[in-house]
């Protein structure tokens, strides 16, 4: 009796190494059917934003090359997941279905009731971890509860047991070769057009899994003793690079954690320090995706719900415009917003500077801010997105207990001494075309204070 194709369901996961749903559709035997679903229809899913748009194409270019020349096809689907899917198994006469695990409250939604289904029309479906190190109903407090502080998460999931080895790519698929219904990549017009502003995209990034592991090879050998003390300053090259790479599971954790513990292993001083540093960010990536776990609402509701008091005025057009435009006055500010433009990213120190002054000098909601990122980042995460414009707005989850804001001027001086990063984003910073600053920092810091007086004194009353 033939053995049934098997259906491998590509999500945030757009790898061959390390795939563990990938692998267990080969295993099962049989023809492996390759599909990625571009679901923006289902109740609750968010829409990717245009830079984001612009990564997963070039991302499924790659995967589909990486695919064909291991001998499979990837088939590509529009439209609601739980209308494709079955759609998929009936026409490809599939016995099963493979997927790694979203951690997105809506996403597992339709995962579960896909799973349901499908169990019940005799389909065997399976999925993995293959996303986090450790999945968030695995790390609790004592009392069963997620964590809200992240050295005590950090510190349990160093306890915990370590995360598995990462598996290795394929050597060869047996792919479906029957005809079944696919969209042309193409169509989709994730691409821009008119105009086409992506050209600093082009410039700065190679969107792919061998991109990614080239990254992670010349970061390990090149900038890991430089790591920890030059990862704050936008100027210097001394980051990865391997957001976006990661947030769309051209890499996996599992990967980056394995080689950064064998760089580690032997090495001293600064080397092992910025080791160290570096595993402690993929725990700040977990964190954000934990967190995101019990609350699904994160993008768009205060975590911490006293600052549902917080006196927003009414939203200035005209400085948000400025803020998105890179054409406030404050150089570190401009400079950020034109890098973010420019190329889909910017550096993480930065993404600071430009939110706290969204938020705490301009007070414009932070929502404002975190769907000007979802639109305009190449690495845009339903996790880290939010979790960090709350974490910056004061209304996240942080063991702060202060209501901080960063004073750009003062940033720029420790961390872009020399206003190499300024120069870099703003040519005509230092002459008469640069405008003056839009506010005040001084007067501003206290209107923030203010402010913020009134969602203490809700607290204390509410108390």
């Amino acid at each position: 009796m033939a053995v049934t194709p098997s259906v491998v369901w590509f999500r945030d996961d757009l790898r061959l190494d390390d795939n563990p749903a990938l692998l267990a559709a080969i295993k099962h035997g049989g023809p492996v059917v390759a599909v990625y679903v571009l679901d923006e229809e289902s109740a609750g899913i968010r829409p990717y934003g245009g830079a984001a748009k612009w990564w997963l194409h070039e991302s499924l270019v790659s995967l589909s090359r990486g695919l064909a020349q291991l001998g499979a096809q990837l088939l590509l689907g529009r439209g609601p997941a739980e209308r494709i899917l079955p759609s998929l198994v009936a026409e490809t006469g599939a016995g099963a279905v493979y997927w790694n695990r979203r951690y997105g409250a809506a996403e597992r939604s339709v995962d579960a009731r896909l799973k349901t289904g499908l169990r019940a029309d005799g389909v065997e479906v399976a999925s993995f971890a293959a996303t986090l190190l450790h999945e968030p109903w695995t790390i609790a407090t004592g009392q069963g509860t997620p964590y809200s502080v992240f050295t005590p998460f950090w510190r349990a999931c160093q306890a915990a047991p370590p995360p598995r080895a990462p598996m290795d790519a394929p050597e060869a698929i047996d792919g479906w070769t029957g005809r079944a219904a696919t969209d042309d990549l193409e169509e989709w017009g994730l691409l821009p057009t008119k105009p086409d502003w992506a050209g600093g995209f082009r410039d700065a990034w190679s969107p792919g899994e061998a991109s990614a592991h080239r990254l992670l090879e010349e970061f390990l050998a090149d900038k890991l003793d430089s790591y920890a003390n030059e990862r704050d300053i936008p100027g210097q090259s001394a980051t990865s690079g391997l957001s976006p790479h990661l947030r769309w599971g051209e890499i996996s954790p599992y990967r980056v954690l394995h080689e950064t513990e064998e760089a580690r292993r032997g090495a001293t001083g600064r080397k092992a320090e910025g080791a160290t540093r570096f595993i402690t960010e993929l725990g700040w990536r977990e964190f954000a995706s934990h967190v995101l776990f019990a609350a699904p609402d994160l993008a768009t509701v205060n975590w911490r719900r006293e600052f549902d008091a917080f006196p927003w005025p009414p939203l200035n057009e005209d400085a948000l415009r400025a803020w998105q435009r890179g054409k406030t006055g404050i150089p570190i500010v401009d400079a950020g917003m034109r890098e973010l433009w420019r190329t889909g990213a910017m550096h993480n120190r930065v993404r600071m500077i430009v939110a706290s002054f969204l938020i705490k000098n301009l007070l414009i909601d932070w929502r404002h801010g975190e769907q000007w990122f979802w639109d305009t980042l190449v690495d845009a995460d339903a996790a880290n997105n939010a979790f960090n414009w709350q974490w910056i707005a004061s209304s996240g989850a942080d063991a702060a207990p202060y209501f901080r804001i960063f004073n750009p001027e003062l940033q720029a001086k420790k961390f872009d001494p020399h206003g190499e990063y300024i120069r870099q984003n703003v040519p005509e910073w230092e002459t008469d075309d640069y405008p003056q600053p839009i506010v005040d920092l001084a007067k501003t810091r206290k209107a923030a204070l203010a402010a913020y007086d009134v969602v203490t004194r809700a607290k204390q009353e509410s108390d």
